[in-house]
């Protein structure tokens, strides 16, 4: 369509112009008219009769001086080959709205508005040559034959939406693949054998489960069951491109298929879980058998050895989406050095979710961003046209369930389910599409949905009209065999042999025929997992040395204050890095940034990555961190911490999009994939996690109970009580608190660098992974008594608990528990009126609780009552858990009021209310 756009809004006195310029000069005038006019003359030398063809040389009268002059150019004519440019563009984008893609419904009326009539033009000109039919054939061509071309290429089984991609070469080579590929699509007998194979599979599995289960849920793919072959040819073509691993993930409809037919995991495997007997090396509480994940390598037909991955998923749709991203993103870097042709990331979607899930939205956003790109996304949306019992009418605005495709210029293919060979195609197009371009695809598999949304679900309870055509359907393996016979390829013979062996094989099944468990080689990263092992309560009791050598300390010290040669900085820059270099190399201590640079940069000289996002992390929202400096003059960026030596981990920081869900998400499955990546994600203030709850709650406190999958997330957010109001105050410790049990993660909140130092360092020190969520701070990150001296780095481990070292143990009356910044306005308390007959003991780990290390430090002090003091309200906080944990004595409590919020937003109030927790706590 590109080559003709200039047409689009001339009219004729200038296009006589523009030929006039041609006549003179064919370059003075743009290619696009330059071909357009030599058609044109061709027209005029060889006029065409009414048939079409031409009528041989026309004579025309020799000018007076007799050099020849070209024929006035015929308005009408060239006005009637722009609507004809005008039907074929409308055609490429417009033409989608009429493929017949809906195998159960008659198509509403979306106004493509592609008739004749709508271009002006009429069946008297059907048997007339037009120049435009270059544009379809590569030469002139009947309105007829363009008519006829144009319906067979876009309104068929496959709906192509394509033409609002901005990047002429993407949509040059669709358009070539649309127009010449599909239109004459071909697959040899052995292709569609294949095919019919697979969905022979597909069926058989779903007649095994309604035969042997009767009534149970599962889920079925009944009615989609062309996804299995769909699956398979994106599977082999990817094999073909040079993937090596392709990870799945999807929601339940269709799952436990999938995993039979794609995954490969046997019948008996499948059966035991419908039997309720406990998988393999399951310790945990478990997950229902359609949300596990699963694992196997298999051989393509092309030969190629392929890993492929099935992601576990909770009941929240879309959810796994940002896990499997990230989690292709850490197998890139960390086993194919950042190739992301390697490896493909494959969402399955169901048509609903696709349209109401933001977590949609926000992974698409993700896709083009430097620290969220995997090489673009095979999007595959199984489309049974209800989402549990809504119609799609009441499901979305916009027309098609994909449109959210159109914010990154994505191609969609709309494809009717009841044609596998069409979905075949779209398939491998989009394999093709996401190798050579790697950007994203969406593949719309419009099928239907036999059952309720669950198999003990009435579905013509909402929908009686739809489901009385669904009832009498025949399915998709049927409609094809039946197509394959009378289309002659697959004569009735073979048919009733496909048949006869589709029957044997239910039987088989039916009768728990052992299968071969496919065998499995561990890729590097999974082998690294391996060497890990499920903690014990005894891991918990004291945490590892993680003290780090001086020199190598210095060395990152040397790097985080080093700029290249001919580096521009701000003034404000330039006393950052020298105060820096003083604290480390003159005064010997570390505030809270720089210990956490060098807990970094020690994690990449043991060789293991480093990646930490979310919004603002480069510099850090309380402009603290600055692990990323901005040239003053050209903007050009510098990560000091990639610059310690030549051999060392990588370290990737990235802002991210203003993003909570999708982020942690991506993040968690980084984590997941990769043992030794200390992966960090940091909230802007804690309470902007609330976006993300849905990660919290359904992957990261539970994934290691529900589906044994590890992960050594660290989420830093920001908290504590500074008179900034609601949103900013409070992280919501309460949440991971009640979210806390098995010594499933661990919940800090420390008071010193050098416990940050360790705490980090910690991470990769166990011989396990868990996520470590942290109570971040903002006021303490500048505050004069927060600094810790350089030995404490040097030497130590992580401390559970700090005990005081002021009080009088023989005076003491009174013992303060305390955890985080609150620390500070105690202990200057404290030390202004000299009460050291009022211990402090910090509890830096809530979780996994140390009650033992807690018990020694109480028993030093005999006669004291102990209290919990908290900033938080009443009913948020500490307290309930510590009741909850700490039994030994009786405690009491030093809070806030209850309250519905986190805390006031007046700075006034908020002083007094600190100023009386502190006066209570000393009263």
């Amino acid at each position: 369509m590109d080559k003709y756009s200039y047409i689009a809004n001339s009219d004729g006195a200038y296009i006589e112009e523009l030929y006039n310029s041609y006549k003179q000069d064919p370059t003075s005038v743009d290619g696009g008219w330059q071909k357009f006019f030599e058609g044109f003359d061709f027209y005029q030398k060889y006029p065409l009769n009414g048939n079409g063809h031409a009528n041989g040389a026309a004579t025309k009268a020799a000018p007076p001086n007799g050099k020849p002059v070209a024929a006035p150019v015929d308005a009408s004519r060239i006005q009637k080959e722009m609507e004809i440019v005008h039907l074929i563009r409308g055609y490429r984008s417009r033409g989608h709205l009429l493929a017949r893609t809906n195998p159960i419904r008659e198509r509403r009326d979306r106004l493509p508005r592609l008739e004749l009539a709508d271009f002006n033009l009429s069946e008297a000109d059907l048997d007339t040559v037009f120049e435009a039919g270059t544009e379809v054939f590569g030469k002139p061509a009947t309105l007829r034959e363009i008519v006829d071309a144009l319906k067979t290429i876009y309104t068929r089984e496959i709906g192509f939406e394509y033409l609002y991609i901005r990047d002429r070469e993407q949509k040059n080579w669709l358009r070539d693949k649309i127009e010449k590929e599909a239109l004459n699509m071909n697959f040899s007998i052995d292709e569609k054998k294949h095919i019919l194979s697979k969905l022979n599979e597909a069926v058989v599995f779903e007649n095994f489960l309604h035969t042997k289960y009767i009534g149970q849920k599962r889920f079925s793919l009944e009615g989609g069951e062309t996804t299995i072959p769909a699956l398979d040819a994106m599977i082999n073509k990817a094999g073909e491109m040079g993937v090596v691993e392709v990870m799945i993930g999807m929601a339940h409809r269709g799952r436990l298929n999938v995993l039979a037919n794609t995954m490969r995991k046997t019948y008996e495997q499948v059966f035991n879980e419908f039997e309720g007997n406990l998988p393999d090396q399951v310790w945990g509480d478990g997950d229902v058998k359609y949300h596990m994940g699963f694992s196997s390598q298999i051989t393509t037909t092309g030969g190629q050895q392929m890993y492929l991955k099935l992601a576990p998923n909770p009941s929240h749709l879309e959810a796994v989406n940002p896990v499997v991203e990230g989690f292709i993103r850490a197998r890139a870097d960390g086993m194919y050095n950042s190739d992301y042709d390697r490896v493909l990331p494959v969402l399955i979607h169901g048509d609903a979710a696709v349209a109401g899930q933001g977590i949609v939205y926000e992974v698409t956003q993700m896709s083009g961003l430097e620290g969220y790109y995997t090489g673009g996304t095979i999007h595959f949306v199984i489309n049974n046209q209800v989402g549990f019992t809504t119609d799609f009418e009441d499901a979305r605005s916009s027309i098609y369930c994909t449109d959210v495709a159109k914010i990154v210029d994505a191609p969609v293919l709309h494809v009717n389910g009841d044609d596998p060979e069409s979905v075949v195609f779209c398939m491998r197009l989009a394999v093709e599409y996401r190798q050579k371009f790697n950007k994203d695809i969406f593949i719309d598999m419009v099928c239907y949905r036999r059952h309720g949304h669950n198999e003990s679900d009435e579905p013509k309870f909402t929908q009686p009209v739809l489901y009385k055509y669904i009832e009498n359907h025949q399915n998709p393996r049927e409609i094809y065999q039946k197509k394959l016979a009378e289309r002659g390829d697959v004569d009735a013979e073979l048919a009733a042999t496909m048949d006869k062996e589709f029957k044997a094989l239910l039987q088989e099944r039916l009768e728990m025929v052992k299968q071969k468990v496919l065998p499995y080689a561990m890729p590097k990263l999974e082998q690294e997992w391996k060497s890990l092992r499920v903690s014990t309560p005894e891991d918990f009791e004291k945490s590892p040395a993680t003290g780090v050598p001086l020199e190598s300390l210095e060395k990152i010290g040397q790097a985080i204050t080093t700029l290249p040669e001919g580096f521009s900085t701000l003034k404000q820059i330039d006393k950052l890095l020298k105060d820096r270099k003083q604290m480390i190399f003159e005064d010997r201590s570390v505030n809270w940034a720089t210990a956490e640079l060098l807990s970094y940069g020690s994690v990449l000289l043991d060789g293991k990555i480093v990646r930490l996002s979310g919004q603002d992390v480069q510099r850090g929202t309380f402009s603290h961190r600055h692990a990323v400096l901005h040239d003053a003059e050209t903007n050009e960026a510098y990560n000091n911490l990639d610059h310690i030596q030549s051999e060392q981990g990588k370290f990737m920081i990235y802002n991210s999009l203003l993003s909570e869900y999708g982020v942690l998400g991506f993040e968690f499955g980084y984590a997941m994939a990769n043992p030794n990546a200390l992966v960090i994600w940091e909230a802007q203030f804690g309470d902007f996690a609330n976006g993300a709850q849905v990660m919290i709650d359904q992957f990261i406190t539970s994934s290691e109970t529900k589906w044994d999958r590890w992960t050594g997330l660290v989420m830093l957010l920001p908290h504590g009580y500074e008179g900034q109001g609601p949103e900013h105050s409070n992280a919501r410790p309460e949440r991971y608190l009640q979210l806390a049990a098995d010594n499933n993660i661990f919940v800090t909140n420390v008071t010193t660098p050098a416990n940050l130092f360790h705490m980090m360092r910690r991470q990769m020190a166990f011989p396990f992974r868990k996520p470590l969520i942290v109570m971040s701070p903002k006021s303490m990150l500048r505050h004069p008594l927060c600094v810790s001296p350089l030995n404490d780095l040097v030497e130590g481990r992580f401390q559970e608990t700090i005990g005081d070292a002021f009080a009088d143990s023989k005076k003491v009356k009174k013992v303060l528990l305390c955890t985080g910044k609150i620390y500070y306005e105690l202990f200057e308390k404290q030390q202004k009126e000299n009460r050291d007959d009022v211990a402090i003991i910090r509890v830096e780990q809530l979780h996994p609780f140390p009650k033992n290390q807690l018990n020694a430090l109480i028993a030093q002090y005999k006669k004291a009552k102990v209290y919990w003091v908290q900033e938080e309200p009443f009913n948020m906080g500490g307290w309930t858990f510590m009741l909850r944990m700490y039994s030994e004595q009786p405690l009491e409590v030093i809070a806030r009021r209850p309250s519905a919020s986190p805390s006031t937003g007046f700075a006034k109030i908020h002083a007094q209310e600190q100023a009386e927790i502190i006066r209570r706590a000393f009263e």
